[in-house]
Parts: C-alpha cells; structure tokens; sequence
C-alpha cells in the first residue's frame, strides 16, 4: 500500500528527480508547452504552478514592498536554472533568462486568476516504447 507516499520516483535517483523537475519547469516557463511522458507531466504540474504562484505573490507583495519582489526572484533563482537557450522558427537562437521572463511575461498575464495555469492534454502513446505522452502548456488568458 501507498499510504502517505507522494510523488513519483521516476526511475531516477532523487538528485536527479530533482534536476528533471528543475529542468522541465524552467522548459515550460521557457516554451510555455512542453510534450513528455505523462507520468513526468504529472509530477511537474504542481511545481510549475507553486512558480507561478511564488511570482505572482512576489508581484503584488513588491507594490507595497519593494524587498518582497527581490526576495521572491532570490526564491525562483535558487529553483530553477538560469537560462535556456531557444530556437526560433528562423533558426536564431537566444537565451532565455527564465527568471526574469517568469517574473515579466508569466506571473502578471496569471494576475487576476486564481490558480489552475497549467493544462495537461493526453496525445497518446510513443512508437519507441509505448509510453503515455501528454503535451503540458500554460492556459492562456481569456
């Protein structure tokens, strides 16, 4: 029985696991959708929406207090790396700070809404070994 056991292991050690949470959430908040197996889309989605949360409290702590908005970035800092480095449909490529797009593009787009800014959609299975796939994406704003 699995009483009181959360998350999944992933067949990874725990540093690991770590480091793929670290870098799946910072390939969503740097693509805004992110296709996976299912399983390790399930395990992200809470930690990817705790960010999302940590920005948008740190914006509206920073109006009142501009130390809260430092203090929050500090927060996103220490989990997530630093940069990405994306392609775009021309073929130039960029880096990406994940910090400061969280913190500029994401958290104030989500201001208003209460919670839920992922959506997990199931695209089948893969043809290399079958596994469950799911494309996660940030909702957009309507």
């Amino acid at each position: 029985m699995r009483h009181r056991v959360h998350g999944r292991k992933l067949n990874r050690s725990s540093a690991h696991r770590k480091a793929l949470r670290q870098n799946l959430v910072a390939d969503l908040i740097c693509y805004e959708q992110l296709l996976t197996t299912e399983a390790k889309a399930r395990t992200i989605r809470p930690a990817a929406e705790k960010m999302i949360t940590l920005a948008k409290r740190g914006l509206d702590k920073g109006s009142a207090n501009p130390a809260a908005t430092v203090h929050a970035r500090r927060l996103a800092a220490a989990r997530l790396p630093k940069t990405r480095t994306f392609t775009d449909e021309e073929g130039v490529t960029e880096e990406v700070d994940v910090v400061k797009k969280l913190f500029e593009e994401i958290a104030p787009r989500y201001q208003t809404r209460p919670g839920g800014y992922t959506r997990m959609v199931k695209v089948g299975k893969r043809p290399g070994d079958n596994a469950d796939m799911a494309v996660l994406m940030l909702v957009d704003e309507e």
